[in-house]
């Protein structure tokens, strides 16, 4: 399963890089409007940073020609740029449009699995499930639907080969159930990737260590790196 990032903050990308799990990028413009920064800037300064690791992009425009013009834009500032579009048809039209031409787009904001299809045969590269929404209405139907999902996309062709994408991941059991549904891309908070090191008994293991090694030795030892 490969991990993203979901952030626009560099530090941050530098600290998921430096732990050897970065796979990754994903923002949208609610992310990159906390940082300050324009849109593009800091687009193309999270490119520098990741090399060739896929980065998501989010296109504002609704309407046609104004949502194409976007698309392409976007599109040109790295040919690793995946352009995130919304689940509706006029976004749909686009992808169908510029996905032939090379254009690798991340369809958000999917809830269902005819969402997934359909978002699959227009040419999406990557379908964003929003797990975390999807379980704040109580229906309990997030972790089934990706796994279907994940079955759908092995089991039927599409223009594109498409991955599943967990998106609006609120906590580490989200990540858990992405795993288990065999889910090809998790997009995690910064915050919650910190939490998926962290287990009650490995911290109490890593704790009971020290002080074994202190009343050996008596020497100290810095837990700073085990602690993050």
């Amino acid at each position: 399963m490969k991990f993203f990032i979901d952030t626009a903050n560099i530090d941050e990308i530098k600290k998921a890089k430096q732990w050897g799990i970065l796979d990754g990028v994903t923002t949208n413009p609610s992310l990159i409007a906390k940082e300050g920064i324009t849109h593009k800037t800091r687009v193309q300064e999270i490119l520098e940073l990741v090399g060739d690791l896929p980065v998501s992009a989010e296109c504002v425009e609704s309407d046609y020609d104004k949502l194409i013009g976007e698309a392409r834009d976007i599109a040109s500032w790295a040919p690793n740029v995946y352009v995130k579009v919304p689940m509706t048809p006029t976004a749909l039209e686009v992808v169908k449009e510029l996905s032939p031409q090379g254009v690798n787009f991340n369809v958000t904001l999917v809830f269902s699995l005819p969402q997934a299809l359909l978002a699959a045969k227009a040419g999406a590269s990557f379908i964003s499930f929003f797990v975390g929404r999807i379980d704040d209405m109580g229906s309990g139907e997030a972790a089934q639907n990706i796994a279907d999902a994940v079955r759908m996309v092995k089991n039927y062709d599409f223009p594109k080969d498409p991955e599943i994408l967990v998106a609006s991941i609120r906590g580490p059991l989200q990540v858990t159930e992405s795993i288990r549904s065999g889910a090809q891309i998790a997009t995690i908070p910064y915050k919650i990737m910190e939490q998926l090191f962290h287990h009650p008994l490995t911290d109490i293991g890593v704790k009971n260590f020290y002080d074994d090694y202190v009343k050996a030795t008596g020497k100290d030892v810095d837990l700073g790196a085990a602690s993050l």
